[in-house]
C-alpha cells in the first residue's frame, strides 16, 4: 500500500505515559500489561517466576518486572523516565514509566511532553489524591490530547460500581477544568488482571473496553495536512561536485503538517517568502513529505537560509524577542529573575534573560504564587524571557513541536527548564508589566 498523507493517520504507534501514586500499583500495571500481551521474553518471566518462589509468593510477582528501576532508586542513582517498548498485533508502544513522587514531577513532564496518552492511575480504596491531580495537571499542562483513568484494586473494594463511578466522575469533573477534552475511566485490577488484557469476569456491570483495547484503538494521529507547515532547517546541503555543482537542499524532519512541491512558504526569522522547488527523501525526489518525515527541501529563490531557520507555510509565527512562557523547572539550581540563558529552540538556539518569573503555579489548586523568589527544581510557573535574536516560535496549544523550547545553562551546557510558549491552563491568568535589567543590553 502507497503511504500518503491521508493514511499516515493509520499510524501503528503509540506513546503514552504511565503515572500515579506511590503504592497504587503503577509497577504491577506495567508488568501486567507486558506479561499479558506477550511481551516478556521468556527469560524475563523465569527470572520474575523464581524470584516470586524465593519470597514465597505462588503467583509470580509482575511487579519485579520493572523493580529494576526502583532498586537503582533505593541506592541514590538519579532516575530519569524509564522507557519500555511492546507490541500486539494492532500496534506498537512506547511506554514512558514515570514514577510518581511529587519530587519526581519534573520527570513525568520529561515522559509526557511527547505523549499522545496518559494513564492515571488511582487506587480505588483512596480515590482521588493530591497526586492525582497533580497527574492531570502535568497532562494538561502538556497538551496530553488523551487521558485514560485506570482505577485499579478494585478486587480490594468488592468490585464494587459506586466506587468506581464515584471515582470516574470526580477526576473526569477536575480534568475538565483544566481543559482535558478526552477522558475514559477503566476499572482494573492489575495483581488479578481483570480489564487490563482480558475483559474482567467480575465486573458485568462495566460495559467499555479493556485498557489494552482502548490503547490500541484511541485515534491518536490527526491528519497531518490540518496543521500548518512547519519545517526547521538542521542542516544545509551543498555538494558542489560535478555532478551537483548548484544543488542546494535544506535537511530536517518536518515537525508538523505537510509540504508539497509549490507551495508559498516563509523562511524565518527573515521573513523572505518564496515557493517549495524539489523534495527529496533518501536522495529521492517526491512531490510531498508530512510529519515527521526527515527530508531535504530545495526552495525556488537562491536565498539566505541556515541551520536554525524556520520554514513555515501561512499561517506563519511572527518572529519576537519578547517571550511570556509557562516553564517547568528541572534543575537543582533555581532559576532566578536575571538568569542568562541559552534557549534552544528546534534546531536554534539564542542567548537569553530571564526578565521576569511572574508567579509559580501551585499545581493542586492552581493558585497563583509570588515568582519573585525564583523557581526551585520540580516548579511550575510563568515566565518573561527577553532573547538576542528573534524566535518563531507557535503557541504551545497550537502546536506542541515549534511552541516548546528548553532553556540552557551557557556554562556548562547544563538543562535547566523546560518551556511551553503561552498560558498553561485557561484557568490560570495573570498579566505583567515589563521590568528591564540594568545589564540587560550586555547579554541580549
Amino acid at each position: 500500500m502507497t503511504t500518503t498523507p491521508e493514511t499516515i493517520a493509520a499510524t501503528s504507534l503509540l506513546r503514552f505515559a504511565t503515572a500515579g501514586s506511590v503504592d497504587d500499583g503503577k509497577s504491577t500495571l506495567v508488568g501486567r500489561l507486558l506479561h499479558d500481551s506477550k511481551s516478556v521474553l521468556s527469560d524475563q518471566l523465569e527470572a520474575v517466576e523464581h524470584a516470586s518462589r524465593n519470597r514465597g509468593q505462588e503467583a509470580p510477582d509482575l511487579a519485579l518486572l520493572t523493580d529494576g528501576l526502583r532498586a537503582e532508586r533505593e541506592q541514590g542513582i538519579t532516575i530519569d523516565v524509564a522507557y519500555r517498548y511492546f507490541a500486539t498485533a494492532r500496534r506498537r508502544f512506547i511506554l514512558a514509566d514515570t514514577p510518581g513522587h511529587v519530587q519526581y514531577t519534573r520527570n513525568m513532564v520529561t515522559g509526557a511532553s511527547t505523549a499522545e496518552l496518559a494513564v492515571v492511575l488511582i487506587d480505588a480504596r483512596n480515590g482521588v489524591v493530591e497526586q492525582t491531580r497533580r497527574h492531570a495537571a502535568v497532562a494538561a499542562l502538556l497538551r496530553v490530547p488523551h487521558v485514560v483513568l485506570a482505577v485499579n484494586k478494585m478486587d480490594l473494594v468488592e468490585y464494587a460500581e459506586p466506587v468506581f463511578a464515584a471515582i470516574a466522575e470526580e477526576f473526569t469533573a477536575y480534568a475538565a477544568s483544566l481543559g482535558v477534552k478526552d477522558v475514559v475511566a477503566v476499572p482494573i485490577s492489575a495483581l488479578a488482571g481483570d480489564n487490563v488484557v482480558e475483559p474482567s469476569a467480575h465486573m458485568d456491570w462495566y460495559g467499555g473496553p479493556t485498557l489494552l483495547e482502548h490503547l490500541e484503538t484511541v485515534a491518536v494521529v490527526g491528519d497531518p495536512s490540518s496543521e500548518p507547515a512547519r519545517f526547521p532547517v538542521q542542516y544545509v546541503i551543498r555538494p558542489q561536485t560535478e555532478e551537483h555543482p548548484d544543488y542546494r537542499g535544506y535537511a530536517g524532519q518536518l515537525a508538523s503538517g505537510v509540504l508539497r512541491v509549490g507551495d508559498p512558504v516563509t523562511v524565518l526569522p527573515s521573513g523572505r517568502t518564496t515557493t517549495v522547488a524539489g523534495i527529496d527523501v533518501l536522495g529521492t525526489e517526491t512531490d510531498v513529505a508530512w510529519a515527521p518525515q526527515s527530508v531535504t527541501v530545495r526552495l525556488a529563490e537562491d536565498i539566505d537560509v541556515s541551520r536554525g531557520d524556520l520554514i513555515a507555510a501561512d499561517p506563519a509565527p511572527v518572529p519576537t524577542k519578547d517571550i511570556e512562557a509557562t516553564v517547568c523547572h528541572l534543575n537543582e539550581r533555581a532559576l532566578r529573575p536575571g538568569a542568562k540563558v541559552l534557549l534552544k529552540h528546534t534546531t536554534r538556539t539564542v542567548r537569553a534573560l530571564v526578565k521576569e518569573i511572574s508567579y509559580r503555579i501551585d499545581i493542586d489548586t492552581l493558585e497563583q504564587r509570588s515568582g519573585a523568589d525564583g523557581l526551585e527544581v520540580n516548579d511550575i510557573g510563568h515566565v518573561v524571557l527577553r532573547t538576542a535574536e528573534p524566535l518563531a516560535l507557535d503557541s504551545y496549544s497550537d502546536n506542541r513541536r515549534t511552541g516548546s523550547f528548553l532553556l540552557v545553562d551557557p556554562a556548562d551546557g547544563t538543562t535547566l527548564t523546560a518551556g511551553m510558549a503561552g498560558e498553561a491552563f485557561d484557568t490560570v491568568r495573570t498579566t505583567t508589566d515589563d521590568i528591564t535589567s540594568g545589564d540587560e543590553e550586555d547579554w541580549v
